[in-house]
């Protein structure tokens, strides 16, 4: 077995190779290389049937109309064009947005400066298992409420939310919704033709493609969304995202969506297994609880926390496994999971909470690897634990509602 074992995928992934020679292939003189708007030679014509080419495949797996893809760079700017844009361009409707306090930053950091701007914004809590219970929503949404935000699986703790009641009670509001799906899409069925979701935002790096690429679906049926775009200066993407397009960075974002289309079922299907067998063994330990939903989570994200240590820690003692403390936009940052807050979770258990997150490579001998070095770690760090030998001797700093294994 290699060493490091990587164990972050939800931070991002590794570009499968076969993306890789896509990228390739778009970059040097011997490639496609021309910008896809210059429509008056043969260069420029071949790269716009490139990214044409690669709308198709990205709406192919959402089952989505390809006219409906806009490329940005990453489902950051997506989540961001999704908020700024619709709530300035129905500013005359209302400026309400409904959230939640378990979002992306890049959707609450975008909320924070929209009250700025005289909107209006409720902030959900989720249930201590990570669900945000639709008469939640509902009793949130307001006459002059525009959007609800709301992402699909949680990058933190894997949990995944009912579109489909969701969007129909959004709908039946008259209000639109926008849906972060970083990481659920290429792991969870998602039909675009079924459910009612408006805007959707996707990012490339989190499917085994390049990152600096992503897209935001606008859905224009049965409801034509209007955008305020961010971005003025070439009128590409229809007016809605200005810039020469990354022609290679396309092409690899939709070669990466047409192979997970291909390999999603079974894909998901072998990770879950090793997830299980990841939390089998270091429930083992005791004392060791689930952060999320039991069954209603993505595949690869594990989120667990250590009663007795310190996750920073646990990390420190384990330098060849790569995994992580929640995500990696905040892992500069000391303070506590917001989205374990946001939860109930008390300070012991966010102090010792960590992510796994498992992917397309890998192996159930880097599985079991881990649970026999986190094992030895995790029991080494409750020796020397203040906190763990207070418990063993009746004391119980919090009283918390653990996942039985």
């Amino acid at each position: 077995m290699r060493l490091p074992v990587y164990l972050d995928y939800a931070a991002t992934t590794p570009a499968d190779l076969r993306v890789a020679v896509v990228l390739n292939q778009h970059l040097g003189q011997d490639g496609i290389f021309g910008n896809p708007s210059s429509n008056t030679h043969a260069f420029g014509r071949a790269a716009a049937r490139v990214v044409e080419t690669a709308r198709t495949q990205v709406a192919a797996l959402l089952d989505a109309d390809p006219s409906e893809i806009v490329w940005t760079s990453g489902a950051t700017e997506a989540n961001n064009l999704a908020l700024f844009g619709v709530m300035r361009a129905y500013v005359r409707k209302g400026r309400h947005l409904v959230t939640s306090k378990a979002e992306h930053k890049a959707v609450l950091d975008v909320c924070r400066r929209l009250e700025r701007e005289a909107c209006a914004i409720t902030y959900l809590d989720p249930n201590p298992d990570g669900l945000i219970p639709l008469e939640r929503v509902a009793a949130a949404l307001r006459p002059d409420t525009v959007l609800v935000s709301l992402m699909h699986a949680n990058n933190e703790t894997g949990v995944v939310q009912d579109l489909a009641g969701l969007g129909a009670l959004v709908r039946s509001h008259g209000a639109l919704l926008h849906v972060d799906a970083a990481q659920s899409v290429g792991k969870l069925p998602l039909d675009l033709q079924a459910l009612p979701v408006d805007l959707l935002s996707l990012s490339a790096h989190k499917l085994y493609g390049p990152k600096g690429i992503g897209a935001l679906v606008v859905r224009q049926r049965p409801v034509r969304v209007r955008l305020e775009p961010l971005l003025y200066g070439g009128g590409q993407e229809r007016g809605l995202r200005a810039g020469t397009l990354p022609t290679h960075q396309i092409a690899a974002m939709g070669e990466a969506f047409r192979i997970a289309g291909e390999t999603m079922a079974a894909e998901q299907a072998r990770i879950r297994e090793l997830r299980h067998r990841l939390w089998q063994g270091l429930a083992a330990l005791g004392a060791v609880g689930l952060n999320g939903h039991s069954e209603q989570n993505v595949a690869g994200i594990l989120n667990v926390s250590f009663v007795g240590i310190a996750a920073e820690a646990l990390l420190g003692a384990l330098p060849e496994i790569a995994f992580s403390t929640g995500s990696a936009c905040n892992s500069a940052s000391r303070e506590a999971s917001h989205v374990l807050r946001a939860m109930g979770r008390d300070a012991f258990s966010m102090r010792g909470a960590v992510r796994f997150s498992l992917g397309r490579f890998t192996t159930a001998e880097e599985i079991e690897y881990t649970i026999d070095a986190v094992t030895a770690a995790v029991t080494r760090l409750r020796e020397l634990s203040p906190i763990w030998e207070a418990r063993q001797g009746g004391w119980r700093p919090c009283a918390v509602d653990w996942a039985a294994p």
